[in-house]
């Protein structure tokens, strides 16, 4: 009967086991994707910043007035060595 009970013990602790390492390993996992997506979604966001300055920069070099437009509000930009050669 002590054996059966010792048994019984020994298995119930090993299930806590397992189940507290698998809860551990799980949330490990779980926390490297996000960090992974976060990476991808900040470099998403430097690209796209760098990409809008050299499309600027590829407009105003050509002379041409580029809208910019924030918040309902709306500017045009044009780069000072234009204006002197006119």
């Amino acid at each position: 009967m002590k054996e059966k009970k010792l048994l019984i013990v020994v298995i119930i602790l090993s299930v806590l086991l397992v189940s507290a390492a698998g809860y551990i390993i799980f949330g490990k996992y779980k926390e490297s994707v996000l960090q992974k997506e976060s990476e991808a979604y900040n470099t998403g966001i430097y690209d796209g910043y760098e990409q809008a300055v050299i499309d600027l920069h590829g407009m105003l070099s050509k002379c041409q007035q580029v809208p910019i437009t924030v918040q309902n509000q709306t500017i045009n930009l044009i780069a000072v060595e234009c204006l002197n050669s006119e």
